[in-house]
């Protein structure tokens, strides 16, 4: 119980300085992302921003990639939903697109996401990074989901899981941070229903 009550206490103290000093080097992280890209910024660009000294980032951090990994996998860790479980394919999938449609539509998502994914694929560390921190825990979400609809019947149980977990996730995301076309509430009602139809065709 005591520690129950210890944990739930704001930080005070030497505590709340550094948590303090970890948000403010968060925001300008972002920031120099969103504005800078991943190439161009650097640590001390960061640290510059957040007013703290360049110490306060290697303490925490070996590297500008091991930041902005670590710093991009919290963010998406924390705002990383329950796995919808309605009971049925169509609603499971409505949830999940609309959840997605929420995160992709972030503006700071869409201001770094490109750059971010361009030099991933000639940095294999980031790319490391990014696949644990991003890709990974969607993709988990994706394939629960057809393999609940598999044990329901409600898919062929030869169904392409990899190929069933690619049209849940690249549709949408394609749509908003590529083509920035219109993803409302009508478009995914239309996307469930074409993506359900797509899945029992993809059947080994």
């Amino acid at each position: 119980m005591r520690a129950q009550q210890k944990k739930g206490r704001p930080a005070t103290g030497g505590a709340a300085l550094r948590q303090r000093v970890t948000e403010a080097i968060t925001e300008a992280a972002f920031a120099e992302l969103a504005e800078a890209g991943y190439a161009r910024m650097s640590m001390e660009s960061v640290a510059r921003r957040a007013e703290v000294g360049k110490a306060a980032l290697y303490r925490r951090w070996p590297s500008k990639q091991a930041m902005v990994t670590e710093l991009i996998r919290s963010k998406v860790t924390d705002a990383l939903p329950p796995t919808p479980a309605t009971g049925a394919l169509h609603t499971d999938l409505r949830e999940l697109f609309a959840t997605f449609r929420g995160q992709l539509a972030n503006p700071l998502l869409a201001r770094i996401a490109a750059g971010l994914l361009a030099e991933a694929s000639h940095d294999d560390a980031l790319a490391e990074g990014l696949h644990t921190g991003v890709t990974a825990p969607r993709r988990a979400a994706a394939r629960a989901i057809l393999q609940g609809a598999i044990d329901r019947g409600e898919l062929p149980p030869g169904l392409d899981l990899d190929l069933g977990t690619d049209l849940l996730i690249a549709p949408l995301a394609f749509r908003i941070l590529v083509t920035q076309g219109r993803s409302d509430d009508e478009y995914l009602e239309t996307l469930t229903t074409a993506i359900e139809a797509a899945l029992r065709a993809a059947a080994h």
